[in-house]
């Protein structure tokens, strides 16, 4: 954040929304602030484990209000008594998934650490890909999504990161994760309600390559073609292509830390 950007001092408390919500983030239990609405008849882990069941279900986009309420057997307006609206319910719902990670052990090496983590995000999409359809720069301020984000800031800092380029080396694991989940993912999900593989998909295109297909416009892409580029099984892989990243950021780490070092003691 630069010296021209305001911060959480200038922000105030937030709205009267966002104040709720962080509160059912970090204390569940305590009573609504606006004291509206009928006697409870459930229970707020009710509420958000019926949204996760719907969007498990369903996806994102298919969860609403009524619906939950529905699926409860309650009253829509009464869901107000427990939550302020849909988008505050996604972020409980978010945190829960999240408290479902396994964190790394502390004691491991760092490259130990990050592939843990990142294979039990990988998991998590696996088993919500409704958090896919969330912006990942707007998780939510919950313990368990803290929990899993400082899991993965500890372990880059055991590398020997300095602590101003963590966030950077730290987003460039979670966008690749996001990233091949996502497409990977989606593609599931699109063979899954088409009936039509990725293969079939492309098979159904071949004619592309013998009538417009021009080597000399794209010719990386003729030369990869050639070469096998495009066959290679490892690029769908994601513990190898994580390796690969690990591999690349370990590069990265290395000569500057060694470069620093000789500086010093030069």
């Amino acid at each position: 954040m630069s010296a021209t950007e305001t911060g959480p001092d200038e922000w105030g408390d937030g709205t009267p929304e966002g104040r709720r919500v962080i509160q059912l983030l970090w204390d569940p239990a305590a009573p609504p602030t606006n004291g509206r609405g009928p006697k409870p008849r459930i229970s707020l882990p009710q509420v958000v484990q019926a949204g996760l069941e719907i969007a498990d279900a369903e996806g994102l986009a298919a969860l609403s209000m009524r619906k939950v309420a529905t699926h409860l057997g309650v009253g829509a307006m009464s869901l107000y008594t427990y939550v302020p609206g849909r988008s505050e319910l996604v972020e409980l719902m978010i945190d829960r998934a999240y408290g479902e990670q396994q964190l790394p052990d502390p004691a491991q090496g760092w490259r130990a650490r990050v592939e843990w983590h990142s294979q039990g995000v990988w998991r998590l999409y696996q088993a919500h890909p409704w958090l896919l359809d969330h912006n990942l720069t707007r998780l939510p301020v919950g313990p368990h999504v803290l929990d899993s984000e400082e899991s993965l800031y500890a372990a880059i800092a055991a590398a020997g990161v300095p602590p101003a380029r963590i966030v950077a080396i730290y987003n460039v694991i979670t966008w690749h994760v996001f990233g091949m989940a996502r497409a990977q993912i989606s593609d599931a999900e699109e063979a899954r309600h088409t009936g039509v593989s990725a293969e079939a998909y492309w098979m159904a295109r071949n004619s592309f390559w013998a009538t417009y297909f021009d080597p000399e416009r794209y010719p990386n892409i003729s030369a990869i073609w050639e070469a096998g580029g495009f066959d290679d099984p490892d690029t769908a892989d994601f513990d190898k292509m994580l390796t690969r990243l690990l591999d690349a950021i370990e590069l990265l780490i290395r000569p500057r830390d060694a470069g620093t070092e000789a500086s010093d003691g030069a």
